[in-house]
């Protein structure tokens, strides 16, 4: 009776892990357990950079002696060494600014490359007439500048053909200025996405505009909507890997306006946003 009861058992309850099922002659049998379904991962978001660390050798950067007292006048509502940090270029790498301006950021990034790398400086023909021109070339004249070659070239189309494998490409404080300006903004990151080599980051930092502004301010207020420009550079195939806080500015209320020439004592304490791009 009890070796009956344990084949009835062991007939009723299948083992772990595999189904029982009568063969031809009644003996059970044992398939294969069914496989068992896999959740997708879905992708990591960007990395939130709370603080960066600068390297000494940003700090000696910073610090050179032939720096002018303009530049240095600057750095502190730049946060220029977090920047650089940030952004991660090294000596001998080839780098790219768009809408350079005076190249206040071009001569570091040329600080940073050395005389083994190459900076090109962008600036569509309408930004150096109004008011880049002249102390643009007078920047080019010093020897620190060694590594920089100008780009004179509308933002549609802003590099050169010889441009290619970059390791970065920065824009600052400009992309809202590339929609009064007409830009095509999809042809200018589709390019930007060809000139980089894979693993080539994108760092774009702007004035923050309040929700639902988009671009409507980018002329009145100089500003606009972060998640806009995030949308739109990751359509030219880019990948947002982390953004920075070091601009982040909370008591900024974003209904004034920042440009230069405009924010007065303000100037260097609006909200920025700080974005870097991978091309995958």
């Amino acid at each position: 009776m009890k070796r009956m009861s344990i084949l009835l058992f062991g007939l009723l309850v299948p083992s772990c892990g595999a189904e029982r099922t009568a063969g031809p002659s009644g003996t059970p049998t044992t398939s294969a357990a069914a496989p068992v379904a896999t959740v997708p991962v879905a992708p990591a978001g960007p990395e939130q950079v709370k603080q960066v660390t600068v390297p000494a050798a940003v700090q000696a950067l910073l610090a050179a002696p032939d720096r002018t007292e303009e530049d240095r006048a600057l750095d502190q509502g730049r946060h220029a060494e977090q920047m650089l940090a940030f952004l991660g270029v090294r000596p001998g790498q080839k780098v790219a600014e768009l809408a350079a301006g005076r190249g206040y950021t071009s001569e570091l990034l040329a600080r940073a490359v050395g005389p083994e790398g190459v900076v090109y400086v962008q600036n569509p023909p309408r930004l150096l007439k109004m008011f880049a021109e002249k102390p643009l070339a007078e920047r080019m004249q010093r020897a620190v500048m060694k590594p920089a070659v100008r780009a004179d070239r509308e933002l549609d189309d802003p590099l050169p053909p010889e441009a290619r494998d970059l390791d970065a490409v920065v824009m600052v404080l400009f992309y809202h200025d590339t929609v009064w300006l007409g830009t095509d903004r999809a042809k200018m990151n589709q390019a930007v996405f060809a000139a980089l080599r894979k693993g080539g980051v994108y760092l774009v930092i702007d004035h923050s505009g309040r929700p639902g502004t988009g671009t409507t301010e980018a002329k009145t207020l100089h500003r606009i909507e972060e998640t806009g420009v995030r949308k739109e550079i990751e359509q030219a195939g880019f990948r947002l890997a982390a953004e920075a806080d070091f601009l982040r500015n909370p008591a900024d209320a974003r209904d004034w306006n920042d440009s230069p020439r405009e924010a007065g004592a303000r100037r260097g304490t609006s909200d920025r946003f700080v974005l870097k791009f991978i091309k995958p």
